[in-house]
């Protein structure tokens, strides 16, 4: 019903930035909201940042003051811009949409995308 598809990843040096999209399609009502997780190697999947459909952010604070997240609605799309990236970055980073289901009461359901590699070398 609904599908994420994210793009942006790929290999930077320390220091460089890397800007990751994910849309959403399908028929939906409406998203309450969107938000990026990521999960390297022997590690737990861990929020990195998410936005609600009203602008609402967080971040992890690992990330903060490097990584922004943002919006565009109309799109159903949502972004990380990633600067001052480092190789602790290094992840798999996937998509997550919480998308509003019409029934009563309304409820939440989740969707995931395929994930997009970063990698940040030394």
């Amino acid at each position: 019903q609904v599908q994420l598809v994210e793009s942006g990843g790929g290999s930077v040096q320390a220091g460089g930035s890397l800007r990751l999209s994910c849309t959403a399609s399908g028929r939906m009502s409406s998203i309450h909201a969107m938000g990026w997780y990521r999960q390297a190697p022997g590690n737990q999947r861990e929020m990195v940042a998410g936005i609600t459909s009203d602008g609402n952010t967080n971040y992890a604070d690992s990330v903060k003051g490097r990584f922004t997240i943002s919006r565009d609605n109309a799109k159903n799309t949502v972004y990380l811009q990633m600067n001052s990236l480092k190789p602790e970055d290094t992840a798999i980073y996937t998509c997550h949409a919480g998308v509003v289901v019409a029934t009563f009461p309304p409820r939440i359901a989740d969707y995931w995308g395929q994930g997009t590699q970063v990698t940040v070398s030394a």
